[in-house]
């Protein structure tokens, strides 16, 4: 079990290079992958089920001991990533499916990463894990919601069939996580070391097999404009993430929980139902971003420890683990 925890933990340390592997080798290699594409959903529906084990009574602490924080916190992310994904297929004039695509990562709930990233960064851990839990648990309602409103004018928005894929494949197997943490006592925690692991090989998987699936297009004039589109996106969901918590007179470590919570999505959901909904294409910007979020986000975690600003909050030991 040992070197089971020490693999995922190397490979969730060094998550962004192995995606970019990954996706290198799919590139040139896609049928090595392309058996992966019918099982995108099963394998982030594991995903979701490990985060279900990680969870605890006191992770969701924060949301009743300081609702507000926690308001604010889930407010902005569903404020701010979708409209900033909405302006930015509007400034860059993307095509129908990239720009279905960007929306969708948008409106996806926060990644398991912001966590780490917050632990990283000195931020409130606390606050950073009620936020992502009450943002992924609304997600079905969210997501298709903010996506037929922003995503309409370029495709048709399957709205129904979109709150019950989230059902499906993030709060079902959240739920059943959940469940077999509460009644599997010491055994599930002692086998939920090794889900960290498994997550990081599920997320490697779906991104190489959008990559796969896309090899032919992947650099083509259209699609590379996803580059900036990509890193704007997340770069302006850190930045006004940040000032907009600092403005409601937040401190240094909410703020650092809130940025991260903003500009880091749960960019595996994205992709799985973009995949699901509309085409491969509109899964090429969740891949994008699964790869840039993770690098971005490590960097600023990184200048933020070295400020060593405010000093250090409760950590949330779960957290330390979790990659997306």
């Amino acid at each position: 079990m040992k070197a089971i925890v020490s693999t995922g933990r190397f490979l969730g340390k060094y998550f962004a290079l192995f995606v970019l592997a990954g996706a290198v080798i799919s590139y040139f290699q896609p049928n090595l992958i392309l058996w992966v594409l019918p099982y995108v959903s099963l394998l982030l529906g594991l995903i979701m089920f490990g985060m279900g084990v990680s969870l605890k009574r006191s992770d969701f602490a924060a949301v009743f001991k300081r609702p507000k924080d926690v308001i604010v916190g889930v407010c902005a992310h569903y404020l701010i990533m979708p409209l900033v994904a909405y302006a930015l297929c509007l400034a860059f004039h993307l095509p129908n499916a990239l720009a279905v695509g960007v929306i969708l990562v948008g409106c996806c709930p926060s990644g398991t990463a912001s966590n780490v990233m917050c632990y990283l960064a000195k931020g409130d851990v606390a606050l950073g894990v009620s936020i992502g839990a009450v943002s992924t648990l609304i997600a079905p309602v969210m997501l298709p919601l903010i996506l037929w409103l922003l995503a309409g004018r370029w495709v048709r928005i399957p709205t129904g069939s979109l709150f019950i894929s989230v059902i499906e494949i993030v709060i079902l197997p959240i739920v059943l996580g959940v469940l077999v943490h509460t009644f599997g006592g010491n055994k599930v925690e002692k086998g939920a070391e090794a889900l960290p692991l498994v997550s990081t090989i599920a997320i490697i998987l779906i991104a190489s097999s959008v990559v796969a699936a896309n090899h032919a297009s992947l650099f083509a004039a259209s699609t590379l404009i996803l580059i900036p589109v990509v890193m704007l996106h997340n770069l302006l969901g850190f930045a006004l993430g940040f000032f907009f918590s600092r403005l409601l007179g937040m401190n240094h470590p909410k703020s650092r929980s809130i940025t991260f919570e903003v500009g880091m999505q749960n960019s595996a959901l994205g992709v799985s139902l973009a995949m699901a909904f509309f085409s491969p294409a509109a899964a090429i910007p969740g891949t994008f971003f699964s790869v840039w979020h993770n690098m971005s986000g490590s960097v600023l975690a990184s200048y933020w420890a070295s400020r060593g600003k405010k000093g250090k909050v409760p950590v949330v030991e779960a957290v330390q683990n979790s990659v997306n």
